[in-house]
């Protein structure tokens, strides 16, 4: 059960009080030693933090390890590839009503008053993972607070664990 005073893995009493959780080392390289961290969820091989919400026979969705906002969730393809033209239309297919199906789970949880979502190709769009996924991403009226504009950090105030524990339920209900 999500607790407020959990901490997650890795993370310290100053992350949970004061600091958004940090992505910063991910982004210098300091991530698993695994040729793509969304096959390993798919492989369910415990090499990596698996966030898996939901999967079918061909698309899973899981929460996002370092989420911009409570509820950022990413659809991806079971299977390796990396651009949206190598699905096939099966493929295509599934990841349109499973992103439908999210955003609809989305609005009954956390009540967004918008969304942001797309997918990073390469590494030029700032694409971290080689594997295909779609961000699905919660956005609010003024959610930008005074901790974002003078420290440059970002308050996360759900933990990417309780968001996959919740979002877990509302999936299997459906």
């Amino acid at each position: 059960m999500c607790g407020i005073n959990r901490v997650p893995e890795g993370f310290n009493l100053i992350d949970r009080n004061l600091f958004a959780v940090s992505k910063m080392d991910y982004c210098k390289g300091d991530r698993p030693d695994v040729p793509c961290i969304l096959c390993e969820i798919v492989q369910k091989s415990g090499q990596v933090t698996d966030l898996e919400i939901f999967r079918n026979a061909l698309v899973l969705v899981c929460a996002n390890l370092f989420p911009y906002n409570p509820g950022h969730l990413l659809v991806a393809p079971l299977s390796h590839i990396q651009d949206p033209r190598q699905l096939s239309a099966e493929e295509e297919a599934a990841l349109t009503a499973m992103c439908n199906r999210t955003l609809d789970i989305l609005d009954s949880l956390y009540q967004p008053q918008g969304y942001n979502t797309g997918f990073n190709i390469g590494s030029a769009s700032g694409a971290s993972i080689e594997h295909l996924h779609l961000h699905i991403v919660p956005r609010y009226h003024r959610e930008l607070g005074f901790i974002d504009v003078i420290g440059g950090a970002k308050i996360i105030v759900e933990d990417p664990l309780c968001t996959q524990e919740k979002l877990r339920r509302a999936f299997n209900e459906g």
